[in-house]
């Protein structure tokens, strides 16, 4: 897509969606200039502003040299979205991908992911297991949250950079292995380098090549063209209409700070479309940013109100229970029913309609 000119780029809607109308030649500009690439996971890179056009320009060269990438940014500017495109477009495209969250297992469990574990390696081991590493060998391993491994973890993640080679959980045999290295994380990595939280012979080894990817409020001229393309995208999966996005909202998101950055603005798109009320979606916004301020101004941490995290996990509750009840009356009160229509188990359905005290209507 590189060296296209806008006319040659393709469209961003969708196949059989209506485009969402926006006035202003300067945003109908940008979304024609574009430029959308469809990933798996239901993922696709864009890049509209200028350092997203840089990074995709860069991403080709980087993808080609079979070394380590360190990829950097705040949380949910889209740091798999590029990771996932480097493995396409190298050489290891049609060998797996694999990705592994080093914050969400303790230090024990993800060795064990991470590198496999031999019979007797703890109580219950009675057969072999090959971990990530093995599983993924010849192709790309994606280490999210790389700055939450352990010292342990970090080590033996070194020697597999160094040599290729690490040895299973109660294992003693080294395994070798050809794994290309991602690394993702939203830390800042000098601090934590000078904090020891980080080895810096690991840094080392996993900054072949750097990726600095920008927060939202850095490329704001991305928001229309990513309004447009969630919009179209959850329309298509909820089987909805999609919405309206009138100048009054668009300028309200074009001003909001998005300090959850893409992944924020993809979940707010969602919730403008299930609950269809655009005085609610501008009032969640001004909530955010005054939480943001309260956070900012205090010096004694989370606002009275639990902070922004507790905000918006309320803003997502208050959705999801209106989006329940809206299902069970539209199949006047089967459950079974909503539970296929919502994509959820029956039991995740019965433990949420409990949890939010959702009152059912006559069936």
């Amino acid at each position: 897509m590189r060296g296209q000119s806008c006319e040659h780029r393709p469209p961003i809607n969708q196949k059989g969606y209506k485009r969402v109308a926006m006035s202003s030649p300067i945003i109908e500009a940008l979304k024609e200039c574009s430029q959308i690439e469809k990933l798996d996971n239901n993922l696709s890179f864009l890049a509209v502003s200028p350092a997203m056009r840089q990074i995709r320009t860069q991403l080709p060269l980087v993808a080609k040299v079979d070394v380590p990438v360190l990829l950097l940014g705040e949380s949910g500017v889209g740091k798999e979205v590029i990771a996932r495109l480097i493995h396409r477009l190298s050489p290891r495209a049609n060998r797996p991908l694999l990705k592994i969250n080093c914050a969400a297992l303790p230090t024990e469990l993800l060795e064990s992911e991470l590198f496999g574990y031999d019979p007797g390696a703890f109580t219950g081991a009675v057969r072999p297991k090959p971990g990530k590493f093995e599983l993924c060998d010849k192709g790309t391993i994606l280490l999210d949250e790389i700055g939450e491994m352990s010292p342990a973890s970090q080590a033996k993640l070194l020697q597999v950079l160094q040599d290729g080679q690490f040895s299973r959980l109660g294992g003693r045999t080294n395994v070798s292995v050809d794994v290309r290295i991602l690394a993702a994380t939203n830390i800042d990595v000098q601090l934590a380098i000078a904090e020891h939280s980080l080895r810096e012979d690991l840094y080392y080894r996993l900054n072949a090549f750097t990726v600095n990817v920008p927060a939202l409020r850095e490329r704001r001229e991305e928001i229309p063209v990513l309004l447009e393309y969630f919009m179209a995208q959850f329309a298509e999966k909820l089987n909805k209409s999609a919405l309206q996005i009138s100048d009054r909202l668009l300028q309200q998101c074009l001003q909001h700070h998005w300090p959850g950055n893409v992944r924020e603005l993809s979940n707010f798109v969602k919730r403008y479309l299930v609950l269809e009320d655009e005085d609610m979606a501008i009032g969640e916004l001004h909530r955010i940013q005054e939480a943001i301020r309260g956070e900012s101004q205090s010096s004694n941490g989370p606002t009275a109100g639990g902070g922004l995290k507790a905000l918006v996990k309320n803003l997502k509750s208050e959705a999801e229970a209106k989006e329940i009840h809206k299902t069970l009356e539209s199949t006047r009160g089967d459950r079974k029913l909503a539970a296929e229509r919502l994509n959820i188990s029956y039991k995740t359905l019965l433990y949420k309609i409990k949890q939010y005290e959702i009152r059912q209507p006559a069936a």
